[in-house]
Parts: C-alpha cells; structure tokens; sequence
C-alpha cells in the first residue's frame, strides 16, 4: 500500500508537513510512471510539475477555485490529487479517464483542453464572468514555457494587463536556465517586493505624495526605478510592462517555495505571474536525460525506459521524413517548417542531413503557413510538417496567405484520421472537409507509403500549392495490387466489377481492401477505386467506371460531413447514374479516446461494417 492510498484527497494536501509532501510527491511519480510504462502518455511533463501541483493544491482549494492546466501534458498529477487516483491506472485506455483535461470527466478539471496555449485566455474570461455573477474565487492558470510561443497566450496577457483583473498566471518554465546566484537573489526580491509588507509601504507612500505638488513625478520616478531594480535581476520586465506583477523565478521542486510565492501572489491586487522553474522528467532518469522523447510516449520498459515496440512496416511519418530529406540532396530549395514537432512529424530525420533548413517556429501554426509563404514567393520550396488537429489553427493562413495568392507552398497533415489514445483533441477528422473548399489546392491523399512518395515528389514539381494527408501509424503494404504511377488528379482503379462499388480516400483503404477481399471470397465482383486526389479529381473516369453499379459505398476516416463520400455522391447525381450511395465516415459527433480499432468500429469504417451496408443494401 503506497502512502496515497491512506490520504483522502485533495483535502489532506493542506493539513500535511512539508517533510509528508515529499512522500506525496514521489508515490505520485511512481504512480505516473508506473502507469504510462503500461499505457503511454506524456511523462515528462506531468513528472516535472509534481511539486508545483501539490503546492497548488495546498494554497487554493480546487473545489472552489479554477486551476486551469494549459495543454494537459500537466495535468496527471492533478488527476491523482484530486478525484482520480484509483482510476488512473485507465489512464488514454477505452472507457478510462482522459489524457488531457474534460470538465465532463472531473468537476476539478476547470476547462477542456487538448490545444495549447489557451489557458490565460479562458482564465481571464472566468475572472470577468465571476465579476459579474459576483462570485467569489481565485482563477489561476497553469501555462507551460512552450506553450508561451503561441500569439494567444500573449494576446490574453496583455488583455489581462490592460484590464487590471485579480489572476494568477503561473509559468511553468523546464527550459529556461538562470544561474543559481542570479536565480537565489531574484527569488528573494521577488518574495520582499511581494510581500505583504512591502505592498502596504508602497500603498502607503503612493497616497501619501499623490497629492503633493511634485507627487506624481515623484511616483513614477520610482516606479522606473522598482522596473528597474526587477529588470535587472528577473527576466520578469515583459509582463511588468503588459501590467502583471512577477514574482520569480522559483525553484519549481522545493514546494514550500512554490506556496510561499503562491502565497504572496494571493495578497495582491490585479494580475500576478509567478515564474516556477521546473525540469522535465523530474524524478526518472530515462525521462530527465531526454525529455523530448518522453514528452509523449507509447509504452516502455520501466527500467530502461526503452519503448516497447511491436515490429513492422515503416510509419508514413518516418517515410515522409526519409523521402524529403533525399530530396532535398538535390534540391536546395527544399525547407522543412514545424511547429515544436519536429519529431512528431519527422523533421528530425530531414534536420539530421539539412539542419540550416529546418524551421521549428514554436507553437505557432498561424506563423508557420504564412512564413511558409514568404518563404515560397521568395523561390524557396516549404513543406510545413503540423498535425492534422492542429493545422485548423492555421486556416485562415492557408486560404488568404497561401491558397489566394497560389503559391507553391507544400503542407503536410501528418495524424489524418483517428489517433487513438488522444482522443478528441487530436483526431484528425475535419482536415478533408475543410481542404476540399480551398481553391487552388490540392489534395492528396495517400493509401500506402509507395504514394506518399509519389505525392512528395509531385509537390516538389508543383508551381501552386498542394495539402499530403496521411496517417499516424505504419504505412500501408499491399504487394498484390500492381504500383500504378501516381498522375495527379487519377484514381486508381483496382478493379472494375459490377453492381458493387467501393471508393476508398486515402489510408483507410486498408479496411476498403479487406471489404473487397472477402465479398469477392463469398462470390461478388465489387469495383475497388482509391481516390489518390480529391481535388482535382478526374470526374469523367470516376464516372465512367461506376456507370454499371447499383450501390456505391464510399468510406473515409474523416467527417462524413463535407468529406470525399459528398465528392462522390455529387458525380453520380452530375453523370445521373442510377446508383444508391453509402457514405462511411466518421459520423457527426466526437469520438472519445481509446485504441484504434475499438474507435473505427465505434465511427463504422471497419470492413465489416462496409460489407453488412453492402449486404444489407443489395
């Protein structure tokens, strides 16, 4: 039995010693990492706010109080501190609790979140909400150095600022590094200028010479020279200038710290930002030496803190980063633009062979699409590597930065389609629907990693710009159906049949081909067509080769709202063939979080679904 198990929680945090806390601490450690060896999961971060959680804990009281966690990455220590600890052990599994944060899972948890860099912003819209209820509460938010990249965050500082609110924004910062000198004198002159005597002083001088004669000029001779003084020995000038006070930076693992700055920040009026330094993976070895791979991992040894990995084919993530690095041997054009996901997305493997071309601007897609654009009427060739999930950021910036003026910017959607233990935040399931009303773009959309190559190399030809979506996971094989060359705006078709039709867009074709093997096993002789392109799209051939069917099933993992099966349904009624149409795709909700397969059954696009609609519609 760990020492959690006797503690009811969150309530005993407040009551305990310091010395009791770091027992606390390091069974929750244990807990996470126990945990995500099994499961995967975002270790590193999650260990190295251990501290910086229990002392949120000990100085609010979380029942009342809003703590908003940016991202989640954070958050698995809030989870088993406040209401889930017995349940953690289902941590991203089917049916169990969520790796990020849902307000519907936890009334502890104060906001959704999956996105980054929202936390200020929803904080700030909870303040003034309880000004106007009249409501009593503190609001604090939890952001990550990070995530601290995105224009949001510093759109919502300085809205903050400029609105003078009671808040408290807590940067969580793993990578800055500050001297332990500079660091232990700015520490203490952060707690003096904070503290509560210090602050009635200052109140005290500023009514006393407000109505002197030279009085104002006197108060802002000091306050330059307060800025100063904080200037000097913090980094915390910034958000002294949008209007927060700052109180750090803070040694991010001596939890007295942490609540004594907590502390001095709740005896303050208007906005408060505390500096907590942290390090990442706190507490496990594997973790601290590299925090980038144990920033989001599926599940590993404990001991070595090696990944368990099942052997098979490449992933279209590791393709795509092979293929645009050979490229790129001969073409000096070639750019590779992130945002902080190199190697979520395979930049890395290019940034090995070419790292002055690589551009990791941050969490910060917006930017990323429109330098990408700078980037290509200058003569240069971008491929901006962002998930799926996260390009949506960037819509705006596609259309009018990049699609309108038809510049050959190459985007690449890296987690098309389901992603499994993330779940909802991180399907990539709107990308179709939204790419296929841009013009000027094309879409492609790769069944297997023969035609993501092809795609690759066709964007790197193309004089307008193209979108590559493709999935997380292994790559497609499929060695009995011939490797036709890839023509932009061609389908492919595998086969022409009669009465049954299926037509697959892009990786999901793995379930469409499984449909097609066993119907043509029970005796029917369906068409198979992979769609390669959704735009532009060879209507006349796709037409001509569903004329003789009298059902046309279409599946795609994306929205079915919008997606390739409406692409479809609209040439048949154009070409007035006399066909039904089945359209299979994700249906009109969100799906929740668990493992591949249990999710495309819970959507309908697996190949037994395909073939009940078949035999159900014949």
């Amino acid at each position: 039995m760990s020492y959690l198990d006797g503690l009811k929680l969150p309530d005993d945090i407040k009551e305990l010693s310091y010395e009791d806390l770091e027992r606390v601490a390091e069974d929750t450690r244990h807990r996470i990492i126990e945990t995500c060896s099994k499961t995967g999961g975002h270790i590193a971060p999650s260990l190295g706010v251990v501290e910086l959680t229990i002392a949120l804990l000990k100085t609010f009281n979380p029942e009342n109080d809003r703590i908003i966690w940016d991202v989640g990455h954070q958050s698995y220590a809030f989870k088993i501190l406040t209401d889930r600890k017995d349940r953690f052990h289902t941590l991203r599994q089917y049916k169990g609790i969520s790796g990020f944060n849902k307000p519907c899972e936890s009334t502890f948890d104060a906001f959704g979140v999956g996105h980054t860099s929202t936390s200020i912003s929803a904080g700030l819209g909870m303040r003034l909400a309880d000004d106007i209820l009249g409501r009593e509460r503190r609001i604090v938010s939890v952001i990550g150095d990070g995530a601290m990249t995105a224009g949001m965050a510093f759109e919502a500082l300085n809205n903050l600022g400029e609105l003078d609110k009671n808040m408290i924004v807590v940067l969580n910062d793993n990578e800055m590094s500050i001297s332990p000198n500079v660091g232990g004198f700015s520490n203490y002159l952060s707690n003096m200028m904070t503290s509560k005597f210090y602050t009635r002083v200052r109140k005290e001088v500023q009514s006393q010479l407000e109505d002197k004669p030279l009085g104002p000029r006197l108060l802002k001779i000091a306050k330059k020279m307060e800025e100063g003084m904080v200037g000097f020995f913090t980094p915390g000038i910034l958000f002294e200038e949008i209007g927060l006070r700052y109180i750090g930076p803070i040694q991010g693992h001596k939890t007295k710290d942490i609540v004594k700055a907590l502390e001095n920040a709740k005896g303050l009026d208007g906005p408060v930002l505390v500096h907590v330094l942290t390090k990442k993976g706190k507490g496990y070895k594997p973790a601290e030496d590299n925090p980038s791979k144990f920033h989001g991992v599926a599940s590993f040894d404990r001991e070595t803190g090696e990944s368990v990995k099942i052997a098979g084919q490449k992933s279209y993530t590791d393709i795509f980063g092979e293929t645009l690095a050979e490229m790129a041997d001969n073409n000096k054009c070639i750019v590779g633009i992130s945002a902080a996901m190199k190697d979520g997305t395979g930049l890395n493997i290019f940034e090995e062979k070419h790292p002055d071309r690589v551009f990791d601007v941050g969490i910060a897609e917006q930017h990323a699409v429109t330098l990408a654009s700078g980037m290509a009427i200058s003569g240069l060739k971008p491929f901006v590597a962002i998930y799926s999930t996260f390009m949506q950021r960037a819509y705006d910036q596609i259309i009018h930065d990049v699609a309108l003026q038809n510049l050959p910017v190459v985007l690449c959607l890296d987690r098309g389609g389901l992603v499994g233990a993330d779940g909802p935040t991180h399907h990539g399931i709107f990308d179709i629907s939204y790419l296929r009303c841009v013009p000027n773009l094309t879409v492609m959309l790769p069944k297997d990693g023969y035609e993501l190559v092809s795609m690759l190399k066709i964007a790197e030809a193309m004089k307008s710009p193209a979108a590559i979506r493709y999935a997380r996971g292994e790559a497609g094989n499929y060695p009995d159906i011939e490797q036709e060359r890839v023509v932009i705006g061609e389908p492919q078709i595998v086969n022409s049949g009669e009465k049954i039709a299926i037509v697959s867009a892009g990786h999901i074709f793995c379930e469409a081909y499984k449909a097609y093997k066993k119907l043509k096993e029970e005796g029917f002789n369906p068409t198979l067509i992979n769609l390669r392109f959704l735009k532009p799209l060879n209507e006349k051939r796709i037409a001509d080769t569903l004329r003789n069917a009298k059902l046309v099933v279409t599946i795609e993992e994306g929205s079915v709202k919008g997606g390739a099966g409406e692409e479809i349904q609209s040439i048949v009624m154009d070409h007035e063939i006399n066909a039904k149409v089945v359209k299979l795709g994700i249906p009109d909700k969100f799906i929740e979080h668990g493992d591949l397969q249990t999710l495309r059954k819970i959507a309908g696009i697996t190949a037994d679904v395909l073939v009940n609609q078949i035999k159900e519609h014949m």
